[in-house]
Formats: C-alpha cells, structure tokens, sequence
C-alpha cells in the first residue's frame, strides 16, 4: 500500500499500473524557461502523477529534454509514454510532417532514449494518420500497418519499449493490430465528441488503456469545446465547479480504462485538471450529460502545433 496520492484512482497501462489522472506534457515547448517546466512537472509529480506523455518531435526534443531536466533520476513509479510517426519541420500552419516509415519509427525511439536518458520506453504509440485531425500521408509515407507493427514488435522484443500503443486509428484499425499485443489507443474523444465510442468499447473489454486527446474540445473545427455546453455548465454551477473539471470527470466516470493526460503549461491549471479527479458526479448529472454527446463522425480540421 501507499499513502502516495493517485488522482482519480489506478488504472493500468500494459503492465503499469498508473494513477488514472495523467499529464500530457507537450506544451511545455512552451513554457517561458526550463525552471518554469521544471516547477510544473514536479508539481504533477507531488500531486502523484506518474503517467507522462510526450515524443521526440515535440520541441523538437525540447519537451523530452525538459522531463529530463526536471525529473531524472526518475521515480520509480514514472511511466513515460511516447510516440512516433511524425517528425518536427517548423513549417506553417502544421509544423510536422509524416514519418511512418518502419526506420523512421526507429529513429525517433532511439531519440527518445537519448533525450530522455532512457534504456527503455515504458510505452510507445505508433501515431497513424488514418484519421484526422493533421496530417495526410503520400507517396512512400503510405505504409502498411503489418509493416509498422512488425518494427515497433522489434523494438520492444530488443528492449528498447516497453509497450505498443497505436494513435488516431478507426476500429478496423484497432482490431488490426490486437495481435501485436497493444496496451493502449490514443484517439479524439470527449463529453461531445463520441464517434469513436465503438472503440473505446472494444478497448475497454480487451482491457487497453483508452488515453483520449482532446478531452476538452479544441479550437480547431469539429471539436466543440466542452466547457461551452451550457449543460456542463450548469452542472459545473451547481457543484461550484469548473466546466473542464466536469467534463474531465464525466470522461474518468464514463469508462474505467480511461487514463486522462490533460496538458498546461500553468501550475494552477495543472492543480484544476487534477482536482477534476475529485469531482463527483451523481446519477442525475451523468445521465444529463450523457444525453449530449454525439457518436457521429466529426469533421475534423488541421491538427495544432500542440495538443
């Protein structure tokens, strides 16, 4: 046992298990200084997260450098999830470009080993470009899922990951790559946004981690943001609440592989995210928030420089 909190509880992911509230720590590119970075992470960390999610293509480099920075030597208890397919160009307005080549997903892994100081990634995700928001593979970046799993089931068979997880993926999809042993699928979901609620159910009863992006909405089109929903906020009014908080929680209630990673630059941000876990809701406010989702395909846009 520990008395070591665990927001929202324990879930796992693959053989970890993690506390269910995570953090997502992309935007830290974006913080004003590495202490700034610093000061968020290890405040995550004293708040008990233990499930942090990057990739080498954020920055670039610049976010795995940081956790670096901050955290190393790591807790014992850390899990560092992470992902390839896409490399960093600075370009505009979408600053990646695709890299699903089987070499490619081992170039970034070995990057992320570097910059992390790492002999393993606990967890890595093969982000796909089957579904949007962002990128569209062409040419020789169109390659064969069997061809990409055969080299991420290479990586982890030599010790270099942990994990498979496979991001921005249909059904099919999913049940595609069950046989290479998949711990977790990170897609587009939220309170409002359930079109991929088919395969957050084939998750939940094969028992892979669900790590939804986007859990608040977005504002790029198709992903309405959920604290707007004046459903949630009048729910969020009637607990003293904030609108985030209840659509975060309404996500950990809904489905319990769910493991949450929302991203902030801000430690009061962070603080509200994670309190979110505290936040209960009665059966009344679920089936009223239930009642406004939608399980129809989003048409979704081009895909931020963060997320």
């Amino acid at each position: 046992m520990t008395d070591k909190p665990q927001p929202g509880g324990t879930g796992r992911i693959g053989t970890k298990t993690v506390a269910r509230m995570g953090y997502g720590a992309m935007q830290l590119a974006e913080a004003p200084s590495v202490d700034d970075a610093t000061a968020v992470l290890r405040r995550a960390i004293e708040l008990g997260v233990n499930h942090i999610d990057t990739a080498s293509f954020y920055g670039p480099g610049e976010v795995d450098r940081r956790i670096r920075a901050a955290l190393a030597p790591y807790p014992d208890d850390l899990v560092i999830v992470s992902k390839v397919g896409a490399r960093y160009t600075g370009e505009q307005p979408i600053p990646l470009a695709p890299a699903q080549k089987p070499a490619e997903l081992r170039a970034a892994v070995e990057e992320d080993l570097r910059q992390l100081g790492l002999e393993q990634i606990p967890v890595v995700n093969l982000r796909r470009l089957d579904l949007g928001p962002g990128l569209a593979a062409e040419g020789d970046q169109i390659v064969d899922l069997d061809d990409q799993l055969a080299e991420m089931i290479a990586l982890r068979d030599a010790g270099k990951i942990g994990g498979i997880g496979i991001s921005a993926v249909p059904l099919e999809v999913v049940r595609r790559a069950l046989p290479a042993g998949i711990v977790c699928v990170q897609n587009a979901y939220s309170l409002l946004d359930r079109s991929q609620e088919a395969t957050l159910e084939l998750c939940e009863a094969a028992g892979i981690a669900w790590v939804p992006y986007f859990p608040l909405g977005s504002a790029f089109p198709g992903f309405p943001k959920v604290a707007d929903n004046s459903v949630v906020a009048d729910i969020a009014g009637q607990l003293g609440v904030t609108g985030a908080q209840v659509g975060l929680a309404w996500i950990l209630a809904h489905a319990p592989n769910t493991l949450l990673i929302p991203g902030t630059r801000s430690i009061a941000h962070l603080e509200e995210n994670i309190e979110a876990a505290n936040v209960t809701l009665d059966a009344e406010a679920l089936e009223r928030l239930d009642a406004v989702g939608t399980t129809e395909p989003q048409p979704h846009g081009v895909e931020p420089i963060q997320r």
